[in-house]
């Protein structure tokens, strides 16, 4: 039987930096206390709203390390670790690992892409290589690459890949994976707007950007949903929908980044090419966090 990492909701937390770009270490544990205090199920670390592209790999291992150190065991720690070259991908596992990182996250490569063959043989690389779980991640609308279900049936069969984050927003494929896999892997929604409706098709919770803003009622829908309160999820799905939009309305991690500042968590810097949020945006973005009771 397969190792569940986490059911519910688990925060793609972002990096705060500081006004040099630095990692701001300080605002990063604070925000991780935040997160857990609010009920948190698992915390995933340099991911895409992590800014993963532009840290350097001894940045994402730091990153990792301090995660790790500040959760202290209380919830999983998922590591990001996917890029465009296996080699690369591989080198982050291992780093990963090596600071005590629970599972790893992996999207499929980007720019190059690859066929579903070496989507396979990407994969059972680095799951053969890594010591701890390994959850794959679909996000074609990022990547320009979609791992097909058929392919993640064939997947499942590795006894170190043990979750999928699904981010397609294509409802009849999660069905299909689901059909085809659902017994065998664990599926995550990896898109806000779709939370309930993947957990209504047996998912076992999201991994989120919506929870870094709103954790408690993020969880409080996954929760309802994991004890098929569909009604309930439902509902709260549908009164967060307009901030999962405006957290959306520009490239994320930039208004998670904006919306996590305005919080008090950190400065609302962001690495090149990624820029600080625009005005209207912003504007409607704050305008949907103080709907939710949040002080901006």
């Amino acid at each position: 039987m397969k190792k569940t990492i986490f059911k519910g909701m688990a925060t793609a937390i972002v990096t705060p930096m500081k006004a040099d770009k630095s990692v701001d270490y300080e605002a990063l544990g604070r925000f991780i206390e935040f997160q857990i205090e609010n009920g948190i199920n698992a915390i995933v670390a340099v991911g895409t709203t992590g800014e993963s592209a532009t840290l350097e790999p001894w940045e994402q291992k730091e990153v990792i390390r301090f995660t790790v150190e500040r959760v202290a065991g209380r919830v999983p720690v998922i590591a990001g670790a996917g890029t465009n070259n296996t080699l690369h991908v591989l080198e982050y596992t291992k780093n990963a690992c090596e600071v005590g990182a629970d599972a790893i996250l992996v999207v499929t490569p980007y720019y190059n892409k690859a066929t579903q063959n070496g989507l396979i043989a990407h994969y059972t690389a680095v799951a053969d290589a890594s010591t701890v779980p390994v959850i794959v991640y679909n996000v074609p609308g990022r990547t320009g690459c979609n791992l097909l279900p058929q392919t993640v049936a064939k997947l499942a069969e590795h006894p170190n890949i043990v979750g999928i984050k699904e981010a397609a927003g294509n409802m009849a494929q999660v069905v299909e994976l689901a059909a085809l896999c659902g017994d065998k892997i664990d599926i995550y929604s990896g898109e806000d707007a779709l939370n309930v409706p993947i957990m209504a098709m047996g998912g076992k919770g999201a991994i989120s950007v919506l929870s870094n803003v709103v954790p408690a009622k993020a969880v409080e829908m996954t929760d309802a949903a994991l004890a098929g309160d569909y009604e309930k999820a439902a509902a709260l799905q549908c009164e967060m929908l307009p901030l999962i939009k405006a957290l959306f309305s520009e490239v994320n991690p930039i208004p998670a980044k904006a919306a996590v500042a305005a919080m008090g968590f950190g400065e609302e810097n962001v690495r090149m090419p990624l820029s600080r949020m625009e005005d209207a945006t912003r504007a409607k973005l704050y305008e949907e966090m103080r709907k939710q009771g949040i002080d901006v």
